[in-house]
């Protein structure tokens, strides 16, 4: 019998979420780095280089490669001969290492985790209660999957319900645009089919603890099904042409992971969930001889990359911006921003809103200027903010046309597309939605050169932070005529993908 101490399970826990905070896993950096080697979309290649570039600060630096955290999922395999050291259940065991990790004092991590979902939504501050799945196995070991997932890309999961003569890779096919780029590609699909509803998706959340081998798939080739299908998918999702951050491009996916399970003779569930360029996961064994720790990586395995703006770049200053300097930025301008900005995001946005209806006035002015939608990580030691990347900007659109028409904000900043409700608010008012990279949170934060909170404290990763920044890289994603890059750009690559294969 193997006797597993209370502690052993903590501090593993804790190693490996704080070693996954800021590590990448070696196969991802390879799979994005070959497909920027490989990229052909100017601005697709510059959202990888700086994916790549942050990764590789994150890893000297120690701290978030995003600045959403993300909520713990861990798989438990428990054997059936393991004996325990233990006041507390292994659920608690789990919780508490949890606990240490996002409250470690060097390198505090982002508590994103909301109590009472449907009603007050308060956070608890250290990011618990994590999602624990158990499975009780033959053996005298606990092997623990540990991932920490971004409400961004998981947000995107889907679930269907096909009739058993339905094609999968055809729902796969239809349904990825419809998931925009808040995942923030490139990354990996996980998918679960079979069983019932809901091992379906607990398939798909597994499959993306598998290390990235589609290419190793692609030379030996496909022995089964499964295989097939991966490799169909893969390459007709990438046909899509939507690219890194939805710019288009060549790499939407960097790997497509399925997992089955025999199912009902009437079903078909399908599970899809897609995995972001923060792809965190960690694996552990647990024998009895002491706590599983992580082993760091060689900081060989990161490429030498640099970016730079480019010759073409525009420079704004937030401090003197005007309507017509906004009106001349066009789709797919590359732009440095320096100067004070606001920040805000979900519970900002509904209570400035809730407060116009009330005829309250808004504890900040927001006349003529760009909001960040972000919830930066605390800073540690030096930092004036911690990493800091841009959130889902679709979320605020249902806020969007209330802000511009009775705030008379000029632009906003965040990741990822904006829906058409908003679109058509930007272009009524003359604004502009300008696109940070998802996934380079701590270089981005690199550009904030002083932060304070100035309204909401009490929303805590939520407030209204004013930062200055100095060189702050974005993109134009929605001019002030309301043309949009996420519309545009996929379109054109999909067509210059298709064109080159009919050579």
């Amino acid at each position: 019998m193997t006797t597993i101490r209370q502690d052993d399970v903590i501090e593993s826990v804790a190693d490996a979420l704080q070693f996954i905070s800021y590590y990448h896993p070696a196969d991802f950096i390879k799979a994005v780095h070959e497909a920027y080697q490989r990229e052909e979309s100017q601005a697709a290649k510059d959202a990888m280089a700086q994916i790549l570039i942050n990764s590789r600060m994150c890893a000297e630096g120690k701290r978030p490669i995003c600045q959403d955290t993300g909520i713990v999922t861990v798989f438990v395999k428990v054997g059936m001969d393991v004996q325990w050291d233990a006041d507390l259940s292994l659920s608690e065991m789990v919780n508490e290492g949890v606990r240490r990790a996002y409250t470690h004092p060097d390198n505090v991590l982002r508590a994103s985790i909301l109590a009472d979902p449907a009603g007050a939504r308060k956070n608890t501050k250290d990011n618990t209660p994590a999602v624990i799945h158990y499975e009780v196995v033959p053996g005298n070991k606990v092997e623990v999957d540990v991932a920490a997932k971004g409400g961004g890309s998981e947000n995107k999961s889907k679930m269907v319900m096909l009739n058993p003569s339905d094609s999968i890779v055809d729902w796969v096919v239809k349904t990825v645009p419809t998931m925009g780029a808040g995942w923030c590609p490139p990354g990996m699909l996980g998918i679960g089919i079979g069983g019932t509803a809901e091992k379906a998706a607990m398939l798909a959340k597994e499959s993306l603890m598998d290390p990235i081998d589609i290419h190793e798939l692609r030379a030996r080739g496909p022995q089964s099904r499964i295989e097939e299908l991966r490799l169909e998918i893969m390459d007709k999702v990438n046909e899509l042409g939507i690219g890194a951050q939805g710019l288009g491009g060549l790499t939407t996916v960097l790997d497509v992971k399925i997992r089955d399970y025999p199912t009902h003779a009437a079903s078909l569930p399908v599970a899809m969930i897609p995995n972001c360029a923060a792809t965190r996961h960690a694996h552990f064994v647990l024998d009895g001889t002491g706590p599983s720790l992580q082993t760091p990586p060689s900081l060989s395995d990161w490429p030498e990359i640099t970016w730079e703006a480019g010759d073409n770049v525009k420079r704004v200053n937030l401090d003197t911006v005007t309507k017509e300097e906004v009106a001349a930025l066009q789709p797919g301008d590359t732009v440095l921003l320096s100067g004070k900005m606001l920040t805000g995001r979900d519970a900002a946005h509904k209570k400035m809103v809730e407060m116009l209806a009330n005829g309250e006035q808004l504890p900040v002015d927001l006349a003529g200027r760009f909001i960040y939608y972000v919830g930066p990580v605390d800073p540690v030691r030096d930092e004036v903010v911690g990493p800091a990347g841009p959130t889902t900007a679709t979320r605020m659109d249902k806020f969007t046309h209330t802000m511009l028409a009775e705030t008379g904000l000029l632009g906003m900043i965040g990741k990822a597309e904006r829906g058409q409700v908003a679109i058509d608010a930007i272009q009524k008012f003359g604004a502009v939605y300008l696109m940070a990279v998802g996934g380079a949170a701590y270089l981005v934060s690199k550009a904030v050169k002083k932060a304070e909170v100035v309204a909401f404290p009490e929303l805590g990763m939520e407030a209204i932070y004013e930062f200055e920044v100095e060189d702050m890289p974005v993109s134009v994603a929605v001019d002030a005529r309301g043309s949009s890059v996420h519309q545009t750009a996929p379109a054109i690559w999909h067509d210059k993908i298709i064109a080159a294969k009919a050579v």
